[in-house]
């Protein structure tokens, strides 16, 4: 799905703050968290790709001001109560007020039927579309073109993962892209590589 989580690869944010060795936790509350949707996941709860999507599903704003694991807190909270283990009422009781959740799930999808296996060397484009589910693709390179180097074990489908509907694992390429195919005029001479699953690729002739 198109959102404010999928900002990669854009301009206009300024540059990427960052911390050498930085802490991994800040707060106590921040582990709790980081172990609870961990056990949730091990018991068969929901599964990452539920957990990725939920944090997308974030209110815009929300997403924006909310803290990393602010952000795994709202998705584990959510997919809780979409699971039936809480109520948001329940929620709300014990925080002593509104407890924002994410917005509804749109539909996921299957595998795409025309997709193609792929060998190293072959050259490719990231196919132009726009799902409402969830979706690894990132958003900066779609319908760019570049050139598989790399084959990973097939992986359940995110696409259809992420929305408990059954479709083939697939393998995830190793595609490297010219930045400067990626941002025309705003590159330096670099190159880019990105794991892409198989129904999100085309071959090029």
């Amino acid at each position: 799905m198109d959102g404010i989580h999928d900002i990669g690869g854009r301009q206009g944010f300024g540059r990427v703050r960052y911390t050498l060795k930085a802490q991994t936790f800040h707060e106590p509350w921040e582990r709790r968290v980081n172990a609870l949707y961990s056990l949730a996941v091990k018991l068969g709860i929901f599964n990452m790709d539920e957990y990725r999507h939920a944090i997308e599903r974030m209110e815009p704003r929300h997403y924006l001001s909310a803290s990393y694991y602010e952000r795994s807190l709202t998705s584990l909270a959510t997919l809780c109560v979409e699971k039936g283990i809480v109520s948001q009422e329940e929620l709300e009781r014990r925080a002593q007020g509104h407890y924002p959740l994410s917005m509804p799930s749109a539909p996921g999808r299957g595998n795409v039927s025309t997709r193609q296996k792929l060998a190293i060397g072959d050259k490719v484009t990231v196919r132009v579309e726009h799902i409402p589910g969830h979706v690894r693709a990132p958003g900066y390179v779609r319908g760019k073109t570049g050139v598989v180097i790399g084959i990973s074990p097939a992986y359940p489908f995110p696409d259809a993962h992420a929305h408990g509907i059954h479709a083939d694992d697939e393998p995830t390429y190793d595609v490297r892209f010219n930045a400067e195919e990626l941002w025309p005029n705003s590159a330096d001479a670099a190159q880019v590589h990105v794991g892409i699953f198989e129904s999100y690729l085309e071959k090029v002739a």
